[in-house]
């Protein structure tokens, strides 16, 4: 229950930064620490059998990569053009198009009834994916007055994602029984992480909030929308069926946005770190109502 109710705790924790700002800047310093947290935490929920999964079925888990990396950088920068947004917001928005799957989206493909199997193997193909994709990407799309450290994006990448990741995916492998008895905890640590990792974000940003906060709003809405559509839809169009669609629909519009809130602290300033944090509030609630909506409607298969 308490994790199913990360969107409030999300807006509250973010109310409480914007009226408190100084508490939270505080702890600044460990948002990098507990980003590598939460990718271990993921890391040990995966099997050597999660990778099996890939080769045994490597269409839909490359067309969902595919589509992940096709649609959301794109749809940040052009979204982010339209809006006319400042060189800050257009990174931070690129940023958030051009990191991984969320890995909120595991849970809200179960509730929604989409293929469970089929999402961990592509939230898995996307995170490895992404420790090359990303800096590629965010260089490609970053507007070129922008200066874009493409060589420390990598590596940030590799010290935040790749080793915590194969880091839990060893001790699942080799302390398989004390990461079992461990497991039912684990969401809601990550959970109070990415809480904490908001929260600082949000306090660093708030001088500005006023004057860029709606702007972002409506930036992070429109773009995890064409994600969940283009997702679904681009599943429909490859000839998958429903459970399929509606899994591309959540891997594609659900982004690793605590990732692409670091990494704009990180590389560049508190403004480009702000539609990560305000997308890792919103694809929650948006992929909730959808899991909701879906869950109500059994999948049709061709």
């Amino acid at each position: 229950m308490l994790t199913r109710l990360f969107p409030v705790w999300a807006v509250l924790v973010s109310l409480m930064a914007v009226l408190r700002p100084g508490p939270f800047l505080v702890i600044t310093p460990v948002i990098t620490p507990l980003l590598a947290f939460i990718m271990f935490t993921m890391g040990v929920t995966l099997t050597v059998a999660d990778f099996r999964r890939i080769a045994r079925k490597p269409y839909p888990v490359l067309a969902g990569v595919a589509l992940h990396y096709l649609v959301m950088p794109l749809a940040a920068w052009g979204i982010a053009k339209a809006l006319a947004m400042p060189n800050d917001l257009t990174t931070g928005m690129v940023l958030v198009g051009c990191v991984a799957s969320g890995t909120a989206s595991n849970v809200m493909i179960y509730l929604s009834r989409g293929d469970v199997a089929l999402s961990v193997s592509i939230s898995t193909l996307s995170t490895l994916v992404g420790i090359v994709a990303t800096p590629v990407l965010t260089r490609l799309y970053v507007a070129a007055d922008v200066a874009v450290d493409s060589w420390g994006l990598f590596r940030s990448i590799l010290a935040l994602v790749a080793v915590p990741v194969v880091g839990g995916v060893l001790v699942n492998t080799f302390c398989h029984r004390a990461v079992r008895r461990m497991e039912p905890m684990l969401p809601l640590v990550a959970m109070v992480a990415i809480l904490t990792i908001i929260s600082s974000i949000v306090a660093a940003a708030a001088p500005a909030l006023g004057a860029v906060g709606p702007l972002v709003l409506v930036g992070v809405i429109l773009h995890n929308a064409v994600g969940l559509l283009g997702g679904y839809w681009g599943g429909r169009v490859l000839g998958f069926d429903e459970s399929v669609c509606r899994t591309l629909a959540l891997e594609v519009g659900m982004q690793n946005s605590g990732l692409a809130a670091t990494l704009g602290r990180l590389y560049f300033s508190p403004l480009a770190a702000l539609p990560g944090a305000v997308f890792s509030i919103w694809h929650n609630i948006s992929g909730s109502a959808l899991a909701a909506i879906w869950a109500s409607r059994p999948s049709r298969r061709n």
